[in-house]
């Protein structure tokens, strides 16, 4: 085996199969670069980042473990987000999630965490 060698048997490779996804238009309004790795919760990402938010929730990339998006000043691009695994449980980050990242409404306490982040914003 080659360091980085992937070893990958014959045939089609369904990547996500079954998992909920969602396309989204990003900007980023900052006046910096942000790159986003691909196991990153997508809601969590930089604030410069504008994107339905709420569509995010309990998404990352979808694209293959150890890549990453970058997003360049000004920049707005579509990006495609998968549905997290396993148990679905965020903490730390940016703060906002902290806790189950499930389907359907956000909870209450990550809306008034969303709202008080946006405000320090400016």
């Amino acid at each position: 085996m080659i360091p980085g060698e992937y070893r990958i048997r014959a045939g089609d490779i369904e990547l996500n199969e079954g998992r909920r996804q969602v396309e989204l238009l990003v900007a980023n309004l900052g006046d910096r670069p942000v790159q986003i790795g691909s196991h990153y919760p997508f809601f969590e990402v930089n604030r410069e980042l504008r994107f339905d938010r709420a569509q995010a929730f309990g998404m990352r990339l979808d694209i293959p473990a150890g890549t990453a998006a970058r997003f360049e000043p000004g920049e707005e691009k579509p990006v495609r987000l998968v549905a997290l695994g396993g148990a679905r449980l965020v903490y730390g980050l940016n703060g906002l999630t902290e806790g189950l990242a499930a389907d359907g409404p956000l909870p209450e306490e990550t809306v008034r965490r969303l709202a008080e982040w946006g405000k320090a914003n400016g």
